[in-house]
């Protein structure tokens, strides 16, 4: 349990996981020490497990939550106000750019898949992201069903599951090849279906 701190403690605490963070992008979680972690924030041994008093898997679970939260800041603000077209392309591009600036070692999968054996909270970390991730996702479906760009008929909560699902397969296919081409394949396909589901359908010449 992460103890009650001060406004001082917090931010050292924050500074730690800042630092493990870097150090685990860098070299991988199973590669990273504590001792690791302690060179790069100038933090003592007992000040370390101060903070994440259950020692390497509770600092490990705190790197995991710092990474999900920037799967998301990455992409504002566009994630967060998805009520254009030009909106849309602008996030298609902030997800695409992030993922090319990350490259095919994605920390938080690494770090999870390090912690599922032993840490449920991992799963959670993983759980919560896709979660907060599909509800800004849907809320842009629904701010262009009020403003008349997609059918109110389309159920925003499937398509935004979709999306999101195609994204993923884009990310995990990132992780395995290098390529980025699936992922934008995912996003550019996703938002044209979107848009698509506003055009009314084509008659045939002659009917």
């Amino acid at each position: 349990m992460t103890p009650r701190l001060t406004a001082k403690g917090a931010a050292t605490r924050q500074r730690i996981i800042e630092g493990a963070a870097m150090v685990i992008r860098e070299r991988g979680p199973g590669e990273t020490t504590l001792d690791d972690i302690r060179g790069r924030t100038a933090t003592s041994k007992s000040q370390l497990f101060h903070y994440f008093p259950g020692g390497r898997e509770d600092l490990l679970l705190a790197v995991a939550s710092h990474e999900a939260a920037r799967v998301l800041s990455d992409q504002q603000p566009y994630l967060g106000d998805l009520s254009s077209w030009q909106a849309w392309e602008r996030w298609r591009d902030a997800v695409v750019d992030r993922y090319r600036e990350q490259g095919p070692r994605c920390p938080l999968g690494v770090l999870t898949s390090e912690l599922t054996r032993t840490t449920p909270g991992a799963q959670a970390v993983t759980r919560e992201l896709l979660a907060a991730w599909q509800v800004d996702i849907v809320a842009g479906i629904r701010s262009m069903q009020e403003q008349g760009e997609i059918p109110g008929s389309l159920d925003a909560e499937r398509a935004g599951a979709a999306l999101l699902a195609g994204i993923q397969g884009g990310v995990s296919i990132l992780m395995a090849t290098g390529s980025l081409t699936h992922l934008e394949a995912a996003l550019d396909m996703g938002i044209a279906q979107l848009r698509a589901a506003s055009s009314p359908p084509s008659v045939p010449y002659g009917t």
